[in-house]
């Protein structure tokens, strides 16, 4: 007798997981069933279909029920709502939403992919006309369509999609607006690292608020909206584009009894099974573990979504008499990319909010700022770097990275450490690729494991820059005169590190750290005299390189010392962009 295979959403983990059912088994019966009028589409494609950069919108769609009948054999219901499962006799009530009618359809296993759904904030007037959600190819037709008749519009929401959207509203000519509720862009990145991308949208002419509660939207005569901020302030806008999460597809789930997790996804087992041995469920619907803290948490991502669905399908058919075929799922590491303008974000592992959140103490990061390949070939861009490691084996926890090239490639080979359980020793003497146009003979993934390394080994001691801001209180005018003594007092200088400066006068001149002392790195060994031996130093610089030249001076001259990682390029960011 066949085996009767359902799958419940056609995107991702599902299209993923009946392709791959077929490939492992050509006997059994295997039908999708999807809500919509589109299966398999590229949802990640669709703020560039806005843009124009995607012209032809048949380039969405990367499978058509033809192509899954045709090469797979596979049925795909499309416009087909299931409206209750019932687990007892393993079968799912479904309705045609194009005719009304409904069926009953029975099954042997079943496969949860219903996804993801936009969060709706409540906020008067959301459901104006001139407010969008961009999910869906309809949805991105109703923008493309309406774009004539938009001149301005304020995008709710400063992560990935939100981002993205804005830059291709505005390479269509639209001025954007983006409004954030937290007090940074990019939750997957920490907030010095997120200031990089905020300066990145400020300079290509996107208005970024943050910390911008909306708490009304109100319809003007001329078809024009104004949203209502908390603070008192309003923006008058041509449209509205709504992009402040997404929260798991799981009412099937709920009402079938299934057993649901503390952050609303389904819980599965590393097979990707449910709690009913019959059913599975795949992507942005179902809670995962990392592996990394070992907790609990959604991943709305179209690999991670892939890669399950091709692990149920070989859960489901385990005892069909296969070969030995992997089918235990690892967990995730959050490796992400995101495009904005001409730069590229990216990232893998935890974030240091994370590790802070979950208690996790014995960790270190490091900051760098190598360029994308050697500085002699024309046309090296900077990379801004941030390594996560565990200071009790130089395990590798996270790593983040910004830049205009190279980026993505960077991430990616930090992954698969991550993947493997590499530490940042195996960082430094990873043997990468090198030519002058492609990187360095110490490339920005091997410079990171050796300042990690070098800091592990005692060479390299590092101060934190929370540290500085917390320690060095500055003076200011505005305030009285109680302030003002209050603040020597903090600031007495015996009970602070001393900062040394060891780039050159001139670059000392343009901007630096209030309070450092600069001592050209040059000119140290013949300038010991001047540093004190009862204070720890804080050694800083451009990016880090100078200071730890500096750092390896002072040690072995007996002095107490430690460097600023990432020198004045992430004492930028701390400061919030401000210098002296």
């Amino acid at each position: 007798m066949k085996k009767r295979i359902l799958i419940i959403g056609g995107v991702a983990g599902g299209a993923s997981c009946a392709a791959r059912l077929r490939r492992l088994c050509e006997h059994c019966e295997i039908v999708i069933f999807e809500m919509g009028s589109y299966v398999s589409f590229a949802n990640c494609g669709l703020p560039y279909f806005i843009g124009d950069v995607i012209v032809d919108e048949q380039k969405l769609l990367v499978a058509t029920p033809e192509l899954f009948e045709q090469r797979f054999n596979i049925r795909v219901c499309t416009d087909s709502e299931v409206l209750a499962i019932d687990r007892t006799n393993k079968s799912i009530e479904v309705c045609d939403l194009k005719t009304g009618r409904k069926r009953i359809e029975s099954y042997d296993a079943l496969v949860l992919s219903t996804g993801s759904e936009a969060l709706w904030p409540d906020i008067d007037g959301i459901d104006l006309p001139g407010i969008y959600v961009l999910r869906t190819i309809p949805d991105s037709r109703k923008i493309r369509g309406n774009l004539a008749n938009m001149k301005s519009a304020v995008v709710l929401g400063a992560g990935f999609l939100g981002l993205e959207l804005a830059e291709n509203l505005k390479k269509r000519g639209l001025t954007v607006t983006v409004l954030q509720s937290t007090d940074q862009v990019m939750p997957s990145l920490d907030k010095e690292m997120a200031r990089f991308v905020a300066q990145y949208l400020q300079k290509n002419d996107i208005d970024l608020q943050l910390n911008c509660q909306v708490n009304r939207f109100e319809l003007n005569q001329d078809q024009t909206l104004t949203v209502h901020r908390q603070d008192g302030e309003s923006i008058v806008s041509d449209a509205v584009m709504v992009s402040v999460g997404v929260k798991p597809r799981t009412q099937l789930a709920r009402q079938a009894g299934l057993s649901i997790g503390d952050l609303g996804g389904i819980r599965v087992d590393e097979t990707m099974q449910t709690s009913d041995s019959y059913i599975w469920a795949v992507g942005d619907v179902v809670e995962v573990r990392n592996v990394i803290t070992g907790e609990w948490q959604l991943l709305p991502l179209a690999g991670p979504a892939n890669r399950q669905g091709r692990l149920a399908a070989a859960a489901i058919l385990s005892n069909e008499d296969q070969q030995d075929i992997p089918s235990t799922y690892r967990g995730v590491q959050g490796t992400s990319v995101c495009g904005l303008f001409d730069l590229t974000i990216a990232s893998t592992g935890v974030n240091e909010k994370t590790l802070k959140k979950i208690g996790y103490e014995n960790y270190e990061k490091v900051y760098l700022h190598p360029g994308n390949h050697v500085g002699y070939y024309p046309g090296a861009k900077p990379i801004h770097m941030k390594l996560l490691y565990d200071t009790s084996n130089g395990k590798i926890l996270g790593a983040q990275a910004l830049g205009e090239s190279g980026v993505a490639r960077r991430i990616d080979i930090i992954s698969a450490f991550i993947q493997m359980d590499g530490s940042v020793y195996d960082l430094e003497e990873a043997e990468l690729c090198y030519a002058p146009q492609f990187g360095a003979t110490k490339d920005p993934v091997n410079l990171a494991g050796m300042i990690a390394a070098n800091q592990l080994r005692g060479m390299h001691p590092l101060a934190k820059w929370e540290e500085l801001l917390e320690t060095h209180v500055q003076v200011s005018e505005d305030q009285d005169e109680a302030a003002q003594l209050l603040a020597f007092i903090l600031n007495d200088p015996f009970t602070q590190a001393q900062l040394v400066d060891v780039r050159t006068e001139a670059e000392f001149l343009q901007k630096h750290i209030p309070n450092a002392i600069n001592i050209p790195l040059d000119n140290l060994r013949d300038r010991l005299n001047e540093l004190s031996r009862e204070r720890e130093i804080w050694v800083v610089c451009g990016v880090g390189q100078r200071a730890y030249n500096a750092t390896r001076i002072l040690q072995q001259n007996g002095f107490r010392v430690r460097n600023l990682s990432g020198g004045m390029q992430t004492y930028e960011t701390y400061n919030g962009g401000s210098e002296q």
